[in-house]
Parts: structure tokens; C-alpha cells; sequence
């Protein structure tokens, strides 16, 4: 049985792994090296790799989908305004006319009460609501 000293290491390769040796350090890259490059430089040369067809494609693509989200936008903003203008030109009157019939409910309870006594002014509300007759002792 062979020891390990004795087994050759040179030919597995292992000592070229070293993370100091030139053919890793080509691979990584310098952390002092600094890119003057910004991401729309970047994505600009990435663009370069496709055919004009496949990048013509992607702009009509994002223009048309770009395009239809404004529509869709604009759509929806003109849709809620109506929507809600017209709730509120229905629904005002209805509105104000049925506080206007509370308040005059109101002001005949109130003129009720003061002319005739806070007995009468309970009267309208239904059997059982109003206080009952006095007790005689």
C-alpha cells in the first residue's frame, strides 16, 4: 500500500486549484478594478448579441404594451370620472329633498311639543312608545 507521501499529486491536478495561481486570478475579477460602465450601458451592449429582427420585435412589443397601459390608464381615469359625477348629480336631489323632509318632521314635533306638551309631541311615534296616563292615587 502506497502512503500518502508517496502518491504523486502533480498529475490530479489539485495544485492548480491554489485561488493565487494566474489561471484562477484571470477568471475572478479585480476588486480594485473599477467599471466606469452604468446599466444602460451596459443593457445597450447586451443588445448588440441579437438579430435587428429579435430587437425591432422587443421595441414594437414594449411600445404596443406601453401604449395600450396609457389608453387603459387615461380609459379608466375618463370612466371613474363619469361614473362618479353622474352618481352625484342622480343622488343630490334624493338626498337634500329627503333631509329637507326630516327637518320639517322635525321643526312639526318641536312645534307639536312647545304648543300642546311634551305628551302629545311622543303620540306620533306609535302604542307603547308615549308615557301613559297618569296614576290616580
Amino acid at each position: 500500500m502506497a502512503t500518502v507521501e508517496e502518491l504523486d499529486l502533480t498529475d490530479s491536478g489539485m495544485e492548480s486549484s491554489d485561488i493565487r495561481s494566474p489561471e484562477v486570478k484571470s477568471i475572478l475579477p479585480d476588486e480594485e478594478e473599477e467599471d466606469d460602465e452604468s446599466l444602460a450601458e451596459r443593457l445597450i451592449g447586451l443588445t448588440e448579441m441579437f438579430p435587428d429582427e429579435v430587437r425591432n420585435f422587443g421595441y414594437n412589443l414594449g411600445s404596443y404594451f406601453t401604449s395600450r397601459v396609457k389608453a387603459l390608464y387615461k380609459f379608466s381615469c375618463s370612466a371613474t370620472w363619469i361614473v362618479f359625477s353622474t352618481s352625484a348629480i342622480l343622488f343630490a336631489p334624493i338626498i337634500i329633498e329627503m333631509e329637507r323632509a326630516q327637518m320639517e318632521e322635525m321643526q312639526r314635533s318641536v312645534q307639536k311639543q312647545v304648543l300642546l306638551g311634551p305628551n302629545t309631541a311622543m303620540s306620533h311615534m306609535g302604542p307603547g312608545m308615549g308615557m301613559g296616563p297618569p296614576v290616580q292615587r
